[in-house]
């Protein structure tokens, strides 16, 4: 039995904006090598524009790839029925594996984990696998940095988070940001239209920082009355 490489990771976990990505790349030993000679790592240590360069390498040389994609409405619904964020990307993490594992080959999986608990999400990660026989699955923390498949993951994921990202600051101005919370054009968005977008869906309504500028918008409002 042939035996596959499947590298798995996520970008946008954290931001107060946008949606969280994950993306899954399967290649054979053959193409491993490759991504590591031509330089793929982990897309945090690479510019934009790279990124977008191995993007297209990886496409195009990967087996076969999945990019699935979280919005904060389906982030926050999930969340209103218990559902935390990292058991969300554990069910997403499920459905590219059920998507591009065909029973066919031996697949060694390596998952970029978000959880300080490996072991308790590995296990609730495999109970929505359908089919595990042919499968190596390996949890880890910093899989995207240690593993070259999980490192093709990371790009594509990235760029689509760039790209979903692009496509709000079309809307809603430049001045959105990064979407994360540590970024000051992202503070300042969110004084100013926490209140007036809270229904476009941009949102990340359970986060703390939404909630206080949120509240900070209604106080200043109270106080103009």
């Amino acid at each position: 039995m042939t035996e596959l490489i499947l590298g798995i990771d996520d970008a946008g976990r954290g931001p107060v904006i946008g949606p969280m990505i994950l993306a899954g790349c399967l290649i054979d030993e053959k193409t491993r090598k490759e991504f590591k000679k031509i330089g793929i790592v982990d897309s945090k240590k690479l510019t934009p524009k790279r990124r977008e360069y191995f993007e297209k390498i990886i496409k195009e040389k990967a087996i076969n790839y999945h990019i699935l994609l979280a919005t904060p409405e389906e982030i926050i619904s999930k969340n209103k029925v218990g559902t935390k964020l990292n058991e969300v990307e554990a069910l997403l993490c499920a459905k590219i594996i059920n998507e591009l594992n065909t029973g066919k080959e031996k697949i060694k999986i390596f998952v970029d984990c978000p959880s300080v608990s490996i072991s308790k999400w590995d296990d609730y990660l495999r109970t929505h696998i359908k089919n595990l026989s042919n499968l190596e699955i390996s949890c880890e923390h910093k899989a995207d940095q240690n593993h070259v498949s999980a490192s093709a993951a990371s790009i594509l994921a990235k760029c689509k988070r760039e790209r979903e990202m692009s496509k709000l600051k079309e809307k809603y101005g430049e001045e959105i940001g990064s979407g994360y919370t540590s970024d000051p054009s992202t503070q300042k968005f969110l004084k100013k239209y926490a209140k007036k977008y809270e229904k476009e869906g941009i949102f990340r309504k359970t986060w703390i920082t939404w909630k206080v500028a949120r509240e900070n918008i209604r106080k200043e409002e109270k106080k103009k009355i």
